[in-house]
């Protein structure tokens, strides 16, 4: 029996510590919004950490959420949020330096190698540009998968895309 009590008394006290209302959800994330705007944030723990210095419950899990439903991305300065512009020129500029190759693999899968940490930057501005011989992107850590609807639109995206980031 004392064992239940303690057992319920600690899930109590999880249960409190742990950010799980909506209203909880939507104010972690506007601070968070915050915070990234100021500057990107080294790792999910500085962002716990941070947020608990503002008053807000945080976890590392309940960050993580919140970074995806934000859009942030992780780069090499950290997590941080995306550039609201989305002119095509613009993406592509942003990311130019951080090509390194692209090689087809098959008739309809690119694979762009990028700076350490920068593939799911590339990936987002590509997504951003909605070119239509892009069927869709996976970003990892240097290494962006680009899924082509055939072999001629994988060739005119790499053109596409090695045209925009000389310019």
């Amino acid at each position: 029996m004392r064992m239940a009590i303690y057992i319920c008394a600690y899930l109590c006290l999880v249960g409190s510590l742990m950010p799980n209302s909506s209203e909880d959800q939507l104010q972690r994330r506007a601070v968070l919004h915050r915070l990234l705007t100021k500057g990107p944030a080294r790792t999910q723990h500085a962002l716990v950490d941070a947020l608990v210095a503002e008053g807000v419950t945080a976890t590392q899990s309940s960050v993580s959420r919140d970074l995806r439903e934000l859009g942030a991305i992780k780069t090499t300065e950290g997590y941080e949020l995306p550039d609201s512009e989305s002119d095509d020129r613009q993406q592509m500029a942003g990311i130019a330096d951080l090509l390194r190759k692209i090689s087809p693999a098959g008739p309809n899968l690119l694979v762009i190698r990028t700076a350490i940490g920068a593939a799911q930057r590339v990936a987002l501005a590509l997504d951003r540009c909605a070119w239509p011989e892009m069927i869709g992107n996976i970003g990892g850590d240097d290494t962006v998968f680009v899924a082509t609807e055939s072999a001629l639109a994988q060739k005119n995206l790499i053109a596409r895309i090695e045209r925009s980031a000389r310019t």
